[in-house]
């Protein structure tokens, strides 16, 4: 770690939030931490082609357990299971008479689950969206394309985006070392840092200190972090 100037760590932590890209949009209430239990919610803003949505599939990624879905909008969820129990998907279908005649609603789908312990991954939790035409007729609309890189960086991909999660490490509040051993592209995932640190490279998601990085001689400005490299993170 090197910090160039006093300045730099004077300045106070300004947090930003972090917007998904996908249609249907993946959140936590809080950080996503390896190896914690937490409310993922998952929200859908638009219908299929003008139409409301009746049915939403969200299918869990290997690793991820103790899936408990909460009730929604649609009443409860139904849970589907392998052959060991563990939960692979969850299902919220909207009852006949709830279907609206058009795409006018929000919806928003959550449940709890625990993040395996797989620090600057992503996990990407493919959901099939399903609406009915007057005369019966499903459309559905399957976001399942994970051709993205680690760090959320969206590749091309002819399928729909999948919600994705990025997972982080565990920490504690000042400085944090860890090795990163993928390749992370976008650096927003440190949303919450104060300061990103790696060899004489800095990255903050606050505007003013990222002013300070660019001004600092000898300090180069981080934009991506490659695999089995050492970094610090203040929090």
């Amino acid at each position: 770690m090197k910090v160039q100037a006093s300045s730099l760590s004077a300045v106070a932590v300004f947090l930003l939030s972090h917007v998904a890209e996908a249609h249907i949009g993946l959140s936590t209430g809080t950080p996503a931490i390896a190896a914690t239990t937490q409310e993922l919610s998952f929200a859908v803003g638009h219908g299929c082609e003008g139409l409301d949505t009746f049915r939403i599939e969200v299918r869990i990624p290997e690793g991820v357990g103790g899936v408990r879905p909460i009730s929604s909008a649609f009443g409860k969820a139904v849970v589907s299971k392998d052959a060991n129990g563990r939960v692979t998907a969850v299902t919220w279908t909207k009852a006949d008479a709830d279907v609206l005649a058009e795409d006018s609603q929000f919806y928003k789908f959550t449940l709890r689950a625990a993040l395996p312990n797989v620090p600057f991954t992503t996990l990407y939790f493919p959901t099939v969206q399903s609406c009915r035409k007057a005369d019966g007729t499903v459309v559905t609309q399957e976001w399942v394309g994970t051709g993205s890189d680690h760090g959320g960086h969206l590749a091309e991909d002819t399928a729909l985006p999948a919600p994705a999660l990025f997972v982080l490490p565990a920490r504690t509040p000042g400085w944090n070392k860890y090795t990163v051993t993928q390749h992370v592209h976008d650096l927003s995932v440190f949303h919450d840092a104060q300061i990103v640190w790696s060899g004489n490279a800095a990255y903050s998601p606050s505007a003013p200190i990222s002013d300070l990085i660019a001004k600092e001689p000898n300090t180069q400005v981080l934009r991506e972090i490659h695999p089995d490299t050492d970094i610090w993170v203040r929090y």
